[in-house]
Protein backbone atom coordinates (compact mmCIF):
# COMPACT_ATOMS: atom_id res chain seq x y z
CA UNK A 1 0.00 0.00 0.00
CA UNK A 2 1.20 3.22 -1.04
CA UNK A 3 0.83 6.48 1.21
CA UNK A 4 0.47 9.83 -0.18
CA UNK A 5 2.36 12.97 0.91
CA UNK A 6 -0.47 14.36 2.71
CA UNK A 7 -1.34 11.67 5.04
CA UNK A 8 1.67 12.41 6.69
CA UNK A 9 1.87 10.21 10.21
CA UNK A 10 3.38 12.07 13.38
CA UNK A 11 6.48 10.18 15.09
CA UNK A 12 5.87 9.13 18.65
CA UNK A 13 9.00 9.97 19.99
CA UNK A 14 8.99 13.25 18.93
CA UNK A 15 5.14 13.95 20.07
CA UNK A 16 6.43 12.56 23.78
CA UNK A 17 9.53 14.90 23.37
CA UNK A 18 7.13 17.90 23.20
CA UNK A 19 4.42 16.86 25.52
CA UNK A 20 7.31 16.65 27.94
CA UNK A 21 8.57 20.55 26.75
CA UNK A 22 4.93 21.80 27.78
CA UNK A 23 4.76 20.79 31.24
CA UNK A 24 7.93 22.10 32.20
CA UNK A 25 7.26 25.18 30.90
CA UNK A 26 3.86 25.07 32.86
CA UNK A 27 5.58 24.15 36.32
CA UNK A 28 7.98 26.64 35.93
CA UNK A 29 5.22 29.21 35.46
CA UNK A 30 3.45 27.79 38.70
CA UNK A 31 6.91 28.09 40.74
CA UNK A 32 7.32 32.11 39.71
CA UNK A 33 3.33 33.00 40.98
CA UNK A 34 3.68 30.88 43.98
CA UNK A 35 7.17 33.00 44.56
CA UNK A 36 5.57 36.03 44.58
CA UNK A 37 2.79 35.23 46.70
CA UNK A 38 4.93 34.16 48.75
CA UNK A 39 6.75 37.75 48.52
CA UNK A 40 4.17 39.51 49.31
CA UNK A 41 2.78 37.84 52.46
CA UNK A 42 5.76 37.98 53.80
CA UNK A 43 5.94 42.44 53.35
CA UNK A 44 6.01 43.57 57.01
CA UNK A 45 2.13 45.55 56.48
CA UNK A 46 2.42 47.48 59.68
CA UNK A 47 2.88 51.41 60.26
CA UNK A 48 6.32 52.63 61.46
CA UNK A 49 7.03 53.76 63.95
CA UNK A 50 8.97 57.14 62.66
CA UNK A 51 5.50 58.03 61.09
CA UNK A 52 3.65 60.70 62.37
CA UNK A 53 0.17 60.77 63.10
CA UNK A 54 -2.61 63.24 61.44
CA UNK A 55 -2.82 64.89 65.35
CA UNK A 56 0.62 65.51 65.71
CA UNK A 57 1.50 69.22 65.55
CA UNK A 58 5.34 68.34 64.25
CA UNK A 59 3.55 66.79 61.20
CA UNK A 60 2.29 70.67 60.41
CA UNK A 61 3.41 73.16 58.41
CA UNK A 62 4.82 75.90 60.23
CA UNK A 63 4.64 79.64 59.61
CA UNK A 64 7.55 80.23 58.95
CA UNK A 65 7.01 78.10 55.85
CA UNK A 66 4.66 80.43 54.27
CA UNK A 67 8.12 81.53 52.33
CA UNK A 68 7.52 78.64 50.20
CA UNK A 69 3.37 78.36 49.69
CA UNK A 70 3.85 80.35 46.43
CA UNK A 71 2.60 83.61 47.60
CA UNK A 72 3.66 86.35 50.23
CA UNK A 73 1.36 88.02 52.34
CA UNK A 74 1.55 90.83 50.24
CA UNK A 75 0.37 89.10 47.58
CA UNK A 76 -2.86 87.53 49.95
CA UNK A 77 -3.65 91.71 50.88
CA UNK A 78 -3.38 92.36 46.90
CA UNK A 79 -5.73 89.29 46.24
CA UNK A 80 -8.24 90.25 49.06
CA UNK A 81 -8.18 94.16 47.91
CA UNK A 82 -9.94 92.96 44.59
CA UNK A 83 -13.19 91.85 46.47
CA UNK A 84 -16.16 93.84 46.39
CA UNK A 85 -17.63 94.14 50.21
CA UNK A 86 -21.13 95.31 48.73
CA UNK A 87 -20.65 98.28 51.55
CA UNK A 88 -23.07 101.26 50.38
CA UNK A 89 -24.22 104.15 51.90
CA UNK A 90 -28.15 104.13 53.64
CA UNK A 91 -27.14 99.96 54.76
CA UNK A 92 -27.11 99.49 58.58
CA UNK A 93 -23.95 97.21 59.67
CA UNK A 94 -23.19 95.37 62.34
CA UNK A 95 -19.89 96.47 63.74
CA UNK A 96 -17.38 96.59 67.07
CA UNK A 97 -16.31 99.75 68.78
CA UNK A 98 -12.52 99.17 69.47
CA UNK A 99 -11.02 102.69 69.82
CA UNK A 100 -12.45 106.14 70.95
CA UNK A 101 -10.68 109.17 70.14
CA UNK A 102 -11.36 112.94 70.44
CA UNK A 103 -12.94 113.41 67.44
CA UNK A 104 -15.19 110.38 67.30
CA UNK A 105 -15.04 106.35 67.30
CA UNK A 106 -13.27 103.24 65.21
CA UNK A 107 -15.36 101.09 64.50
CA UNK A 108 -14.34 97.40 62.97
CA UNK A 109 -17.26 96.51 60.73
CA UNK A 110 -15.29 93.63 58.40
CA UNK A 111 -14.47 95.97 55.41
CA UNK A 112 -10.38 96.55 54.70
CA UNK A 113 -9.93 99.37 56.91
CA UNK A 114 -11.65 100.07 59.96
CA UNK A 115 -14.47 102.87 59.34
CA UNK A 116 -15.21 106.15 61.65
CA UNK A 117 -17.86 107.39 63.55
CA UNK A 118 -17.74 111.76 63.84
CA UNK A 119 -18.87 112.18 67.28
CA UNK A 120 -21.65 114.57 66.31
CA UNK A 121 -23.38 111.08 65.07
CA UNK A 122 -22.73 109.19 67.87
CA UNK A 123 -26.48 109.70 69.08
CA UNK A 124 -29.92 111.74 68.45
CA UNK A 125 -29.26 113.17 71.90
CA UNK A 126 -26.62 116.21 73.36
CA UNK A 127 -24.14 113.52 75.05
CA UNK A 128 -21.27 115.18 77.07
CA UNK A 129 -18.57 112.22 75.76
CA UNK A 130 -18.42 109.40 73.60
CA UNK A 131 -18.26 107.16 76.55
CA UNK A 132 -21.67 107.85 77.37
CA UNK A 133 -22.98 106.38 74.47
CA UNK A 134 -20.06 103.64 73.68
CA UNK A 135 -17.56 101.36 75.51
CA UNK A 136 -14.54 99.83 73.66
CA UNK A 137 -15.47 96.15 72.83
CA UNK A 138 -19.29 96.76 72.73
CA UNK A 139 -20.96 95.47 68.86
CA UNK A 140 -24.14 97.52 67.52
CA UNK A 141 -25.95 98.42 64.43
CA UNK A 142 -24.25 101.64 62.75
CA UNK A 143 -25.24 103.42 59.91
CA UNK A 144 -23.21 103.67 57.02
CA UNK A 145 -23.12 107.57 55.78
CA UNK A 146 -21.06 107.80 52.84
CA UNK A 147 -18.96 106.26 50.30
CA UNK A 148 -15.15 105.07 51.09
CA UNK A 149 -12.86 108.15 51.01
CA UNK A 150 -9.68 108.42 49.58
CA UNK A 151 -8.00 106.19 52.08
CA UNK A 152 -10.67 103.51 51.92
CA UNK A 153 -12.53 104.42 54.91
CA UNK A 154 -16.01 104.36 55.84
CA UNK A 155 -18.37 107.11 57.51
CA UNK A 156 -20.62 105.64 60.28
CA UNK A 157 -23.77 107.11 62.05
CA UNK A 158 -25.98 106.10 64.98
CA UNK A 159 -27.69 109.30 65.28
CA UNK A 160 -29.07 108.49 61.73
CA UNK A 161 -30.51 105.00 62.78
CA UNK A 162 -32.02 106.65 65.99
CA UNK A 163 -33.62 109.24 63.84
CA UNK A 164 -34.78 106.91 61.13
CA UNK A 165 -36.85 104.95 64.31
CA UNK A 166 -37.96 107.95 66.17
CA UNK A 167 -40.29 109.03 63.35
CA UNK A 168 -41.13 105.50 62.95
CA UNK A 169 -42.36 105.83 66.50
CA UNK A 170 -44.43 109.19 66.76
CA UNK A 171 -46.06 108.42 63.21
CA UNK A 172 -47.42 105.20 65.07
CA UNK A 173 -48.48 107.30 68.57
CA UNK A 174 -49.85 109.94 66.52
CA UNK A 175 -51.52 106.99 64.46
CA UNK A 176 -53.16 105.86 68.05
CA UNK A 177 -53.99 109.05 69.40
CA UNK A 178 -51.41 109.37 71.96
CA UNK A 179 -51.35 111.77 74.35
CA UNK A 180 -47.33 112.04 75.56
CA UNK A 181 -45.71 114.01 78.62
CA UNK A 182 -42.52 116.01 77.44
CA UNK A 183 -40.19 118.52 79.16
CA UNK A 184 -40.12 122.29 77.21
CA UNK A 185 -36.23 122.99 77.02
CA UNK A 186 -37.03 126.82 75.23
CA UNK A 187 -39.65 129.10 74.35
CA UNK A 188 -39.40 131.17 71.71
CA UNK A 189 -42.05 134.24 70.35
CA UNK A 190 -43.83 131.34 68.60
CA UNK A 191 -44.46 128.66 71.58
CA UNK A 192 -42.65 126.00 73.17
CA UNK A 193 -39.75 123.97 72.32
CA UNK A 194 -39.89 120.11 73.49
CA UNK A 195 -38.31 116.68 72.46
CA UNK A 196 -40.06 113.74 71.32
CA UNK A 197 -38.30 110.28 71.25
CA UNK A 198 -35.03 113.38 70.59
CA UNK A 199 -36.40 114.37 67.77
CA UNK A 200 -37.00 118.17 68.16
CA UNK A 201 -41.29 119.60 68.37
CA UNK A 202 -43.26 123.03 68.98
CA UNK A 203 -46.25 123.33 70.61
CA UNK A 204 -47.46 126.76 68.55
CA UNK A 205 -48.81 129.66 71.13
CA UNK A 206 -52.21 128.80 70.50
CA UNK A 207 -51.81 125.16 71.42
CA UNK A 208 -50.81 125.77 74.99
CA UNK A 209 -53.53 126.03 77.78
CA UNK A 210 -51.41 127.53 81.16
CA UNK A 211 -51.85 130.46 83.26
CA UNK A 212 -48.15 130.72 83.54
CA UNK A 213 -46.07 132.92 80.95
CA UNK A 214 -44.65 131.13 78.55
CA UNK A 215 -41.11 132.20 79.33
CA UNK A 216 -42.22 129.94 82.84
CA UNK A 217 -42.70 126.68 81.15
CA UNK A 218 -39.28 125.89 80.55
CA UNK A 219 -38.77 122.38 82.41
CA UNK A 220 -42.12 121.70 82.94
CA UNK A 221 -43.20 118.46 81.72
CA UNK A 222 -46.60 118.82 79.64
CA UNK A 223 -49.04 116.48 78.49
CA UNK A 224 -49.53 116.74 74.68
CA UNK A 225 -51.50 115.61 71.41
CA UNK A 226 -50.13 115.42 68.00
CA UNK A 227 -51.18 117.76 65.06
CA UNK A 228 -48.83 117.71 62.45
CA UNK A 229 -46.21 114.73 61.92
CA UNK A 230 -43.91 115.06 58.74
CA UNK A 231 -40.54 113.72 58.36
CA UNK A 232 -40.09 115.36 54.65
CA UNK A 233 -40.63 118.92 55.87
CA UNK A 234 -39.30 117.77 59.38
CA UNK A 235 -42.17 119.06 61.04
CA UNK A 236 -43.61 117.80 64.65
CA UNK A 237 -46.13 120.33 65.82
CA UNK A 238 -48.02 119.22 68.92
CA UNK A 239 -50.66 120.76 71.50
CA UNK A 240 -50.68 120.81 75.23
CA UNK A 241 -54.45 122.30 74.89
CA UNK A 242 -55.63 119.38 72.66
CA UNK A 243 -54.25 116.69 75.49
CA UNK A 244 -55.97 118.78 78.37
CA UNK A 245 -59.27 119.13 76.75
CA UNK A 246 -59.53 115.79 75.83
CA UNK A 247 -58.07 114.93 79.55
CA UNK A 248 -60.91 117.34 80.71
CA UNK A 249 -63.97 115.80 78.24
CA UNK A 250 -63.30 112.77 79.33
CA UNK A 251 -64.77 113.86 82.89
CA UNK A 252 -67.38 116.16 80.76
CA UNK A 253 -70.76 115.39 78.96
CA UNK A 254 -72.90 117.79 76.65
CA UNK A 255 -75.75 119.54 78.86
CA UNK A 256 -73.61 119.59 81.54
CA UNK A 257 -73.07 123.02 83.57
CA UNK A 258 -69.75 124.05 84.49
CA UNK A 259 -68.12 127.37 86.61
CA UNK A 260 -65.64 129.43 84.24
CA UNK A 261 -63.38 132.52 83.90
CA UNK A 262 -63.73 134.49 80.90
CA UNK A 263 -59.76 134.78 79.91
CA UNK A 264 -60.16 136.63 76.72
CA UNK A 265 -63.14 138.54 74.72
CA UNK A 266 -63.11 138.73 70.46
CA UNK A 267 -65.74 139.86 68.35
CA UNK A 268 -66.85 136.32 68.34
CA UNK A 269 -67.03 135.37 71.27
CA UNK A 270 -65.36 134.74 74.84
CA UNK A 271 -63.16 132.01 75.79
CA UNK A 272 -64.01 130.42 79.03
CA UNK A 273 -61.63 128.86 81.30
CA UNK A 274 -63.36 125.39 82.62
CA UNK A 275 -60.73 124.04 85.15
CA UNK A 276 -57.63 124.42 83.02
CA UNK A 277 -59.07 124.09 79.62
CA UNK A 278 -60.95 126.76 77.43
CA UNK A 279 -64.21 126.64 75.73
CA UNK A 280 -65.56 128.84 73.58
CA UNK A 281 -68.71 130.93 74.17
CA UNK A 282 -69.98 132.18 70.63
CA UNK A 283 -71.58 135.48 70.54
CA UNK A 284 -74.67 133.27 68.77
CA UNK A 285 -74.88 131.62 72.59
CA UNK A 286 -74.63 134.29 74.66
CA UNK A 287 -78.50 135.24 74.56
CA UNK A 288 -81.80 134.46 72.63
CA UNK A 289 -81.25 138.51 71.92
CA UNK A 290 -79.47 139.56 69.60
CA UNK A 291 -75.67 141.44 70.56
CA UNK A 292 -73.68 143.75 69.46
CA UNK A 293 -70.37 142.31 70.41
CA UNK A 294 -69.58 140.17 73.54
CA UNK A 295 -68.16 143.27 75.39
CA UNK A 296 -71.80 144.82 75.79
CA UNK A 297 -72.14 141.50 78.47
CA UNK A 298 -68.74 140.08 79.44
CA UNK A 299 -65.87 141.30 81.11
CA UNK A 300 -62.24 139.67 81.18
CA UNK A 301 -61.86 137.34 84.55
CA UNK A 302 -66.14 137.53 85.24
CA UNK A 303 -66.60 134.16 87.01
CA UNK A 304 -70.01 132.62 84.98
CA UNK A 305 -71.70 129.31 84.88
CA UNK A 306 -72.19 128.20 81.50
CA UNK A 307 -73.61 124.49 80.02
CA UNK A 308 -71.60 122.65 77.29
CA UNK A 309 -73.30 122.18 73.94
CA UNK A 310 -70.42 120.61 72.22
CA UNK A 311 -67.43 118.12 72.50
CA UNK A 312 -65.09 118.09 69.43
CA UNK A 313 -61.88 115.89 71.53
CA UNK A 314 -60.83 115.15 67.78
CA UNK A 315 -60.50 119.36 67.39
CA UNK A 316 -59.83 119.61 71.19
CA UNK A 317 -62.78 122.18 71.16
CA UNK A 318 -65.37 122.45 73.67
CA UNK A 319 -68.69 124.64 72.84
CA UNK A 320 -70.61 126.70 75.59
CA UNK A 321 -73.79 128.34 75.82
CA UNK A 322 -75.63 130.89 78.20
CA UNK A 323 -78.61 131.21 76.03
CA UNK A 324 -79.43 127.77 76.60
CA UNK A 325 -79.90 128.57 79.95
CA UNK A 326 -81.99 131.52 80.11
CA UNK A 327 -85.40 131.10 82.32
CA UNK A 328 -86.58 134.20 79.24
CA UNK A 329 -85.10 134.94 76.10
CA UNK A 330 -82.59 137.92 77.27
CA UNK A 331 -82.41 137.29 80.62
CA UNK A 332 -78.40 137.21 79.61
CA UNK A 333 -78.94 140.81 78.80
CA UNK A 334 -81.19 142.28 81.51
CA UNK A 335 -80.56 139.66 84.85
CA UNK A 336 -77.74 137.51 84.40
CA UNK A 337 -77.34 136.73 87.71
CA UNK A 338 -80.69 134.77 88.04
CA UNK A 339 -79.98 132.94 84.89
CA UNK A 340 -77.04 131.49 86.95
CA UNK A 341 -79.38 130.55 90.17
CA UNK A 342 -81.59 128.51 87.45
CA UNK A 343 -79.10 127.26 85.40
CA UNK A 344 -79.02 123.84 86.68
CA UNK A 345 -82.62 123.18 86.18
CA UNK A 346 -82.55 125.22 82.89
CA UNK A 347 -79.59 122.11 81.92
CA UNK A 348 -81.68 119.59 83.20
CA UNK A 349 -84.57 120.61 80.78
CA UNK A 350 -82.21 120.66 78.22
CA UNK A 351 -80.63 117.12 78.61
CA UNK A 352 -84.71 116.20 78.52
CA UNK A 353 -85.12 117.72 75.22
CA UNK A 354 -82.30 116.27 74.05
CA UNK A 355 -83.40 112.54 75.13
CA UNK A 356 -86.57 113.28 73.73
CA UNK A 357 -84.90 113.86 70.11
CA UNK A 358 -82.43 111.18 70.57
CA UNK A 359 -86.08 108.40 71.02
CA UNK A 360 -87.40 110.07 67.60
CA UNK A 361 -84.16 109.50 65.98
CA UNK A 362 -83.24 113.41 65.44
CA UNK A 363 -79.71 113.33 66.32
CA UNK A 364 -79.22 117.17 66.04
CA UNK A 365 -78.62 119.28 69.43
CA UNK A 366 -81.40 121.39 68.82
CA UNK A 367 -81.13 124.53 71.09
CA UNK A 368 -84.36 125.97 72.89
CA UNK A 369 -86.12 128.40 71.41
Amino acid sequence: MSVSSTDQVQDPAVESAANLTDAAEQVAAQAEVLTADEAFDENDLSIPEDVPTADDPSSRASSRDLDNAGFTLDEFAALLSKYDYNFKPGDIVNGTVFALESKGAMIDIGAKTAAFMPMQEVSINRVEGLSDVLQPGEVREFFIMSEENEDGQLALSIRRIEYQRAWERVRQLQKEDATIYSEVFATNRGGALVRVEGLRGFIPGSHISTRKPKEELVADFLPLKFLEVDEERNRLVLSHRRALVERKMNRLEVGEVVIGTVRGIKPYGAFIDIGGVSGLLHISEISHEHIETPHSVLNVNDQMKVMIIDLDAERGRISLSTKALEPEPGDMLTDPQKVFEKAEEMAARYKQMLLEQAEEGDDGYGMMG
